[in-house]
């Protein structure tokens, strides 16, 4: 017998229902105990759907309201269902999916996606099945509804529709919605794209066996009088450009004129869909061969779409010009995650690079969170410019000048966003204007117009680099004057464009600054009176910038006694659990490590609290991992933070941080940080660990016989930052061991010279790597020695970009010392080692020493005639470097490769 409800149960369950929409917090919170004792009962959920799909007299929202709370206990409990409730639900659904309301099909269509994607198209053999034939009705609303509904489940489950579990339905279903693409309703013609655009990107077999098919009725929908219809028509296309190129090839030109239309579309969801078609080209490699006839159009188009709309300005308050005294909502502070410290090298002609994983930088308009066709349409911009570099000029500068000069603000802003966008792809073509437009651009920064004078703080940190190249009274002076003023403007947009403009600024003038310093930090400590909540964040990162651009600089006291009394006194306002702490402390970590003995005064109680920051954090995490369900998981991030501020007062104190390591339990702690699940905590441990081995090693060494076996274990590639981190520390703590690091070489010289010897290991991995291993085998030469033919070529090759230091010094030695010990493992890569000794500037005169008994000795060996006979194979610059350096004649060139190799395999 069918089920039915209990009128009185079924009252109570449209009281609550009703009650359920009232806005009053109280309410609401009886409304979420009673829906708790009802989901006690097994047939709660029978009166829920019931309500959904049979109870017409209620109006709509109360039954798409009862479907969405059913939804909710579908995703928490449907393992518990009885078999007969999710049976009535299932059949319930079925029946009812072509409701006559379109926002009941609508939630009925998430009821079963919901209900699919708990593991049920195993169990749910008829659904698709079913669904696909109810497309076949005559009733427009079962036709939709069922549309609907296979969107969703497309959208939800398309890996497993693709696969065999399941006998691969696609092949069926595609050829089924292609059908649809003709059908005269438009909704079901968008729904139908929609629902084969999900298995583009994953090549799905069923849809490149029709590609053919799906790509001539895209072409036959390109004129649609539906927006949905057009957007998903472009949607498809700029997939398609991704994973089937080949197909589009012949078509390129149309489909190009195409689009050029459409981003021009009245509608600006389809017009953001197409313009995202040249972002994908630009990373095309025939984007230049297929675009360049078309930039005439393109550009102008781009431009256009780079202007502000009418309701843009509205949602930034673009009339409002002063702001600064109303305080922040919450949801105006985006969640800000640490990013942990990674150990990196210094590189030749640059500052040391980071990590390969940097951020992108922050977006211009970052308040409109939703990407829009402004945005997209400047990344476009932006991303073409990088590929056409000055080509783009010709294009785009006769547009410039009107757009920079004229009247209306909205299309002055624009024109400096252009500018701003084009700064890395054409800077070489447009350095000649620079002199008479960077002035022009400063102007902008007292423009009347707030968000005028924001853009114009973004676009010139885009040029800072430039900036810093000219003598500072032309451009750096009168432009940090300015932006220091903006810093101090009243509206808070413009504060925060210009702290992180400023920021940038410090990045590229770095030392250049330090006359400036009393100046910069009377603005940026004014800040601190004058910032509402989430500037005041950007302000610490500007602060941290500014102690790493000019480091020790900053160690003076006049500077200390203006910087320091702000920071502490929000140092201690904050609370432990406040998340306003990360970019305090990173910004304490960068201060720090620039003061050095200059932060004495005030690291105890900062050190202390980060101990008791990474204690507290630990004690949380035990008591989850123990009882999840009474305690909740603690927030890491405080504890990485405190852990990368530790490292900056280590290696800003140095020597001086021993006294607070005596007196706390950090090696206890770390010991447990370095065994944490999450991959961020053990890359912090582990610069920590390095930091402290520098500064005070002999209370890291009692820890090193439990802590070796443990970076042995993060030596693993998969996790790139945690595995830099270890290989550094080795390397830190061989130094520290000597020849004592023997009984630990087994541990983790294996997994070492592997590492060096994988393709397509970022950069800062591999320079670290060869680092420790050349310092490995400075202090345990005979256990290291007999693999060096296993690691000589990717070891040169990974150390001659970088700049003369004290590892590169003792890596070099290290290496050395092997090749006294095993001359022959580095026999057939002779040349890449004298490559990598010609890297060197200025050697120190023993290791220099070192370099000339290698070469001299293996030219001894070989006899005159032989050198001669390979020099002329040998790069001129290299020839020089070795000659002026090492005394050797030009002959002194080695084998390479091939012939070479036999010829010391004789040796």
């Amino acid at each position: 017998m069918e089920w039915q409800p209990d009128e009185q149960g079924l009252q109570q369950v449209l009281q609550l229902l009703k009650d359920s929409q009232s806005p009053n917090t109280a309410t609401q919170r009886t409304v979420q105990q009673k829906l708790e004792q009802l989901n006690q009962f097994p047939d709660f959920n029978n009166y829920l759907i019931f309500v959904l799909t049979r109870l017409k007299s209620e109006d709509e929202p109360t039954r798409s309201l009862s479907g969405l709370i059913l939804k909710n206990n579908v995703k928490a409990h449907y393992q518990n269902f009885p078999a007969a409730v999710a049976d009535f639900i299932k059949q319930e659904c079925l029946n009812n999916i072509g409701d006559p309301s379109p926002l009941i099909r609508a939630t009925i269509g998430i009821l079963i996606t919901t209900i699919a994607s708990k593991g049920e198209l195993h169990t749910w053999p008829e659904l698709l099945p079913q669904l696909c034939n109810l497309l076949n009705s005559e009733d427009y609303s079962t036709c939709e509804g069922s549309f609907g509904a296979l969107q969703k489940i497309c959208e939800d489950s398309s890996e497993l529709l693709d696969s065999d579990a399941l006998n691969r339905p696609l092949n069926i279903m595609i050829p089924k919605f292609l059908q649809f693409f003709k059908h005269c309703s438009p909704k079901i013609r968008s729904h139908a794209i929609a629902c084969v655009n999900q298995f583009i990107i994953s090549r799905a077999q069923a849809l490149m066996d029709n590609i053919d098919t799906f790509i001539e009725s895209l072409f036959a929908l390109a004129a649609d009088e539906d927006c949905e219809v057009r957007k998903n028509v472009c949607r498809a296309l700029v997939m398609l450009l991704e994973v089937r190129i080949d197909r589009l090839i012949p078509h390129m030109h149309s489909i190009i004129q195409y689009m050029l239309q459409r981003t021009q579309d009245p509608d600006e969801n389809v017009a953001l869909e197409a313009c995202e078609f040249w972002l994908t080209l630009a990373e095309q490699p025939i984007c230049k061969e297929v675009l360049s006839g078309h930039l005439v159009q393109l550009i102008p188009i781009l431009v256009n779409g780079m202007k502000y709309s009418e309701i843009d300005i509205i949602l930034l308050k673009g009339d409002v010009e002063e702001d600064e005294a109303v305080p922040d909502s919450e949801q105006d502070i985006k969640p800000r995650f640490h990013k942990s410290r990674t150990v990196t090298l210094q590189h030749e002609g640059g500052e040391g690079e980071e990590g390969e994983d940097i951020d992108e930088e922050e977006d211009d308009d970052d308040t409109l969170s939703d990407w829009n066709l402004r945005k997209c349409s400047a990344a476009a911009l932006d991303v073409l410019a990088n590929v056409f570099r000055d080509d783009l000029l010709p294009h785009l500068l006769p547009l410039l000048k009107g757009l920079l000069f004229h009247p209306d603000w909205v299309i002055k802003e624009s024109g400096i966003l252009v500018l701003g966008a084009i700064a890395e792809g054409c800077m070489q073509g447009m350095v000649p204007y620079l002199p008479e437009l960077i002035p022009h651009l400063i102007q902008c920064l007292c423009d009347k117009k707030a968000l005028v004078r924001s853009i114009a703080c973004w676009t010139l940190s885009r040029y800072a680099h430039w900036v810093v190249s000219q003598p500072p009274d032309s451009y750096l002076k009168p432009l940090m004057t300015e932006l220091l003023k903006r810093i101090l403007d009243g509206n808070k947009r413009v504060q925060e464009a210009a702290c992180s403009a400023f920021a940038t600024l410090e990045e590229e003038a770095c030392t250049e600054l330090v006359p400036y310093l009393s100046f910069i930090l009377d603005t940026l400590v004014f800040a601190f009176g004058k910032y509402q909540h989430k500037n005041l964040l950007i302000l610490y990162d500007a602060i941290g910038t500014l102690a790493d651009s000019v480091g020790h600089h900053l160690n003076q006291s006049e500077y200390i006694q203006k910087l320091m009394p702000p920071l502490i006194q929000k140092w201690n306002e904050l609370k432990d659990e406040d998340k306003d702490l990360f970019p305090l402390l990173e910004c304490l970590s960068s201060v720090a490590t620039a003061l050095q003995s200059g932060f004495l005064p005030y690291c105890e109680p900062v050190y202390q609290r980060c101990v008791t920051l990474v204690q507290k954090t630990l004690a949380q995490a035990m008591m989850y991992n123990q009882q999840p369900d009474q305690y909740e998981a603690p927030d890491k991030d405080f504890m990485i933070v405190a852990l990368d501020l530790l490292s900056g007062l280590a290696e800003g104190l140095g020597g001086h941080v021993e006294q607070l390591v005596a007196r706390s339990n950090i090696m206890t702690l770390l010991f447990q940080c370095m065994q944490d699940t999450m991959p961020e905590v053990r890359q912090s441990s582990f610069a920590l660990l390095g930091d402290l081995t520098k500064a005070c090693f002999p209370h890291v060494k009692p820890c090193i016989v439990e802590f070796m076996p443990i970076l042995g274990h993060n030596l693993n590639p998969e996790f790139i930052s945690v595995c830099n981190n270890a290989t550094w520390a080795i390397g830190e703590i061989s130094m520290q061991m000597g020849a004592e690091m023997q009984p630990y070489v087994g541990l983790v010289l294996n997994n070492l010279v592997e590492i060096i010897n994988r393709p397509n290991t970022p950069k800062t991995l591999l320079e670290n790597t060869a680092i420790t291993i050349g310092r490995l085998g400075y202090v345990c030469p005979q256990e290291v020695a007999p693999v060096l033919q296993q690691f000589i070529r990717p070891w040169c090759t990974s150390l001659r970009n970088i700049r003369d230091n004290e590892e590169k010094d003792s890596a070099f030695r290290g290496i050395c010392v092997m090749i006294g010990v095993n001359p022959g493992g580095v026999v057939q890569d002779f040349i890449f080692f004298c490559d990598a000794v010609a890297s060197w500037v200025s050697p120190k005169d023993d290791l220099r020493d070192m370099f000339y008994k290698i070469l001299h000795g293996f030219k001894d060996q070989v006899g005159e005639e032989n050198w001669q006979q390979f020099s002329e194979q040998f790069p001129p610059l290299l020839k020089e470097r070795l000659s002026a350096c090492y005394g050797c004649s030009a002959e002194i060139t080695v084998a390479v490769g091939g012939r070479a190799g036999g010829l010391w395999r004789q040796i």
